[in-house]
């Protein structure tokens, strides 16, 4: 059909894990020659499925296998999925930043990506000249740009430092600039990655408001990707969810968000069946995530009602002494992507010194904190002025019901209302 602006088919994309490249001169002359004669890539055989919860049986994974749509103009495409679902992996595919292993796409017209925060920005220039020159990537001539100068440097809010090298921009601003450039130099096709995130709420709502009209008005295409499915459900009019590489869902969006949430819930039951099976999570050189248990009325689980106690427990294995370890978690509403609260075994300033064997750490989440709905649990451990040892590798999702019909004295973000604190319990087994 003649409105069908991007066509994906049979995309998959394989990598070797750990490695730059391929990894070795004879695994690029393997495939080099296979490509010649015509013959499968002898690698993709061995290529296994991409779950980041599983160790695998070798290095090479597909990050996307499979992949099949269709985007017509004006239609604003949102992509969902859990952390290294392909989310971005198929922007960039989309975006020519890299190739597919398998298949191609067919896209109609010109793309204009932020990936991440300044992408095509040069550090050196200053905000005017790297709006010349993303719109010239763009192919737009020196008149037309001239034509939208000031529209984005208003939209961006960064008047004032517009002959300022950009190396020298917050990220809030780096964002601005960068989305206001991909916003009104007019490609027929904007994808966007989660980079709105960074930016401030009055202009997250100006960005929302700027794509809206870029679809209904101005009839061009739009890709989202974002976490946050309030913004999914206001802003997109199909939906692509995606897990482990695969496409999981295609259509419309209240089904997608659904499916997601339900999904997101089944997953966070298989990861506590799979601590319980594997008896360890995660493992570090100084620190082993032995178990994580979610309990209510000494019942484990995932769905709690909201006017009792949930306690979650962390069973762990400290191998040598470390100083400044953190253990906790954020509560993170699902629909809106939104952080209620972030809580730690230890918030003093100063980093402690924590012996080395083998703890349990209990965190009590009070009663009618949370109102019914459903929430991501996202473990957050790391060492205090050193690093993360997790990066959103564990995340469960839980389900709070109301069964008594009081509300949360908490939740409603009335003014001086103050979250109690969260009561840990630290004991070190024998």
């Amino acid at each position: 059909m003649s409105d069908i602006v991007i066509k994906a088919e049979n995309i998959g994309k394989l990598y070797k894990l750990g490695e730059i490249g391929t990894g070795t001169i004879s695994h690029d002359l393997n495939r080099w020659w296979a490509r010649v004669r015509g013959k499968e890539d002898p690698f993709t055989k061995i290529g296994q499925a991409n779950d980041r919860t599983v160790k695998g049986d070798n290095d090479w994974v597909w990050a996307l296998q499979d992949i099949n749509f269709e985007v017509k103009q004006g239609e604003v495409l949102g992509i969902i999925g859990r952390n290294g679902a392909g989310k971005s992996t198929l922007l960039k595919i989309l975006s020519k930043v890299t190739t597919p292993s398998t298949g191609r796409i067919k896209v109609k017209g010109r793309i204009a990506s932020l990936l991440e925060v300044g992408t095509g920005f040069h550090p050196e220039l200053t905000g005017r000249e790297n709006i010349f020159l993303n719109g010239a990537i763009l192919g737009m001539t020196k008149a037309e740009i001239k034509s939208k100068f000031d529209e984005i440097v208003d939209f961006a809010g960064v008047e004032r430092y517009i002959d300022t090298p950009v190396k020298r921009y917050s990220s809030g601003m780096y964002v601005r600039l960068a989305f206001a450039v991909a916003a009104f130099l007019e490609p027929e096709i904007l994808i966007i990655d989660e980079v709105l995130a960074v930016g401030d709420i009055e202009f997250q709502n100006k960005c929302m408001g700027r794509m809206k009209d870029v679809s209904i008005n101005d009839g061009r295409t739009v890709l989202f990707v974002s976490h946050n499915m309030a913004a999914i459900s206001n802003l997109c009019n199909s939906l692509c969810l995606l897990d482990r590489g695969g496409i999981e869902y295609l259509g419309d969006v209240e089904e997608g968000v659904n499916r997601y949430m339900q999904y997101s819930k089944t997953k966070g039951v298989e990861i506590i069946n799979r601590i319980a099976a594997q008896n360890s999570l995660l493992k570090h050189e100084l620190f082993e995530l032995i178990s994580i248990r979610l309990l209510q009325d000494d019942q484990e689980g995932v769905e709690f009602v909201t006017n009792r106690d949930v306690k979650i427990k962390f069973l762990y294995r400290v191998e040598k002494t470390i100083i400044g370890l953190r253990i906790g978690f954020d509560i993170v509403e699902l629909k809106s992507g939104i952080t209620v609260f972030r809580s730690f075994h230890d918030d003093r300033k100063e980093s402690k010194t924590h012996e080395s064997g083998e703890f349990e750490n209990t965190a009590t989440l009070p009663a009618n904190l949370l109102i019914s709905g459903s929430y991501n649990l996202k473990i957050v451990i790391g060492i205090h002025n050193v690093g993360w040892i997790t990066n959103d590798e564990i995340s469960i999702l839980i389900q709070t019901h109301n069964t008594t019909g009081i509300n949360s004295q908490y939740a409603d973000n009335r003014p001086g209302v103050i979250l109690p604190a969260i009561d840990w319990v630290s004991k070190k087994n024998n």
